[in-house]
């Protein structure tokens, strides 16, 4: 029987969105509808970080006509979506105007959404005033992710991370001022051994002056361009083994002093699960951190091997 054309369904429609790959996201975003605003990261220094090293990553705006047009595509196709991540590393770069423009779109055209994200810079906050971020969080942007790192201005200019403890926390507390929610992450090993102890106390003094609503820890991966983290460590960093690992996020957890934040280390590259609140949970997760330091030091065949960022 021959078929109408007109009964036939398309076979493909526009995707609403894109993408320069690959794609980087928090974990917690999986669910989330990514925005690619920007492509690559406006810093991209950073000597552990691989996310944007590749050529087409080369940092970049997308046009804003473009980015309104995938907004009314995605209101289309997706009208349900519920949460939005502004990608890519650096969305928060972008100026005031045009960051209420993309969030106005959103809320236009996909009114169900009820919160937006972005990862952030610090120095991105510091350019922003109060009254700004304020605008920007009554019209939906709800979080921002923050990479720090490390609290350890040592081991912070040792990664060319551009930022210090005081930049760092002078960001998190100017954003949580004006109302928006702040997803704090540092990286479990980034100081090597010689930097380990102190990387992790500076790191707990961080998050204790800053309170933030969220914490996360990774693992530093090891990474292909050979020789960039070693260099900054003048050829003296010697990476920890997955005890140690252990034992520095030990130090970070133990130095805490936090009322309400919600903690997380289940990044694919960590060894150990943590989950909870801190301070609610600390109690509980160091001796879950104990019980680990204890079965690694017995299995030393256990290492941490990861691939790359």
């Amino acid at each position: 029987m021959e078929i109408e054309p007109s009964n036939i369904l398309p076979m493909f429609i526009e995707p609403p969105v894109d993408y320069i790959q690959p794609v980087f996201r928090p974990p917690s975003e999986g669910r989330s509808l990514i925005l690619q605003v920007t492509n690559g990261c406006s810093w991209n220094k950073c000597t552990f970080c691989e996310m944007y090293t590749a050529p087409q990553k080369k940092f970049s705006t997308k046009a804003e006509d473009k980015v309104i047009e995938e907004i009314k595509r995605c209101g289309s196709q997706l009208p349900h979506t519920r949460r939005v991540f502004l990608g890519d590393g650096d969305a928060m770069v972008l100026s005031v105007r045009r960051l209420k423009t993309i969030l106005e779109a959103i809320k236009q055209y996909l009114p169900s959404v009820t919160r937006v994200s972005a990862y952030c810079l610090p120095r991105n906050i510091k350019n922003k005033t109060e009254a700004e971020l304020q605008e920007l969080r009554e019209l939906g942007l709800g979080l921002i992710y923050i990479g720090a790192e490390s609290g350890d201005d040592e081991v912070l200019t040792k990664i060319n991370k551009g930022e210090t403890f005081e930049t760092t926390k002078d960001s998190i507390l100017k954003a949580k001022a004006a109302g928006i929610k702040v997803s704090v992450m540092v990286i479990n090993g980034m100081g090597g051994k010689k930097f380990s102890k102190q990387h992790a106390i500076n790191s707990a003094k961080l998050v204790n002056a800053t309170q933030p609503e969220y914490l996360a820890t990774l693992v530093l991966f090891d990474h292909s361009q050979e020789g960039k983290i070693e260099q900054g460590f003048d050829g003296d960093f010697v990476p920890l083994n997955t005890a140690e690992l252990c034992e520095e996020m030990r130090s970070f957890i133990q130095h805490t002093k936090l009322d309400q934040s919600i903690f997380r280390s289940d990044h694919v590259s960590n060894h150990l699960i943590l989950k909870g609140v801190l301070g609610k949970n600390k109690e509980e997760m160091l001796e879950d951190i104990d019980d680990a330091i204890a079965h690694f030091k017995a299995h030393p065949e256990i290492q941490h091997k990861p691939s790359s960022f």
